[in-house]
């Protein structure tokens, strides 16, 4: 009669002579981690900028709106009144188009300085457990060869 093999078992032997070490994916995840939460900042710093500008935006465009819809002794008043307000709120709109730029780019260059210095860690990172992987496997190949 034949048995039947323990796989369980001889997963466990095999596991257990090759131990990982688990602090590389450790630190990965903290830096990942890491990288998230400074993500993170410069999203909202830049929603809150970009709300702060389009407060402001709104905030003059109706005291503009409020400055036609009072009442004018002359008919050619409200022509006038139209045309300020045409011109002004052009001049708000590249005015505030251009805040809205210098965010977008200080976003980008902040995102960039990021991702740099992001994989900066990564490939020291990766070297450090690469150079601990070699030395662990090179005093294992020493171990295991018969002595001269």
């Amino acid at each position: 009669m034949t048995t039947t093999v323990d796989y369980t078992k001889m997963m466990k032997d095999m596991m257990g002579a090759f131990p990982m070490d688990t602090t590389a994916m450790q630190d990965a995840f903290k830096s990942q981690a890491a990288l998230a939460e400074k993500m993170s900042k410069v999203a909202l710093e830049a929603a809150e900028k970009s709300t702060e500008v389009s407060t402001k935006w709104t905030k003059s465009t109706l005291a503009k709106v409020g400055e036609i819809s009072t009442v004018k002794d002359d008919p050619a008043d409200y022509s006038k009144a139209m045309t300020d307000f045409a011109s002004s709120s052009a001049e708000m709109a590249a005015e505030h188009v251009a805040a809205f730029a210098e965010i977008a780019k200080k976003v980008q260059m902040d995102t960039v300085e990021l991702m740099m210095a992001a994989g900066k860690d990564m490939q020291e990172e990766t070297t450090a457990a690469v150079k601990k992987a070699t030395d662990t496997a090179t005093k294992a190949a020493k171990a295991t060869s018969p002595a001269k």
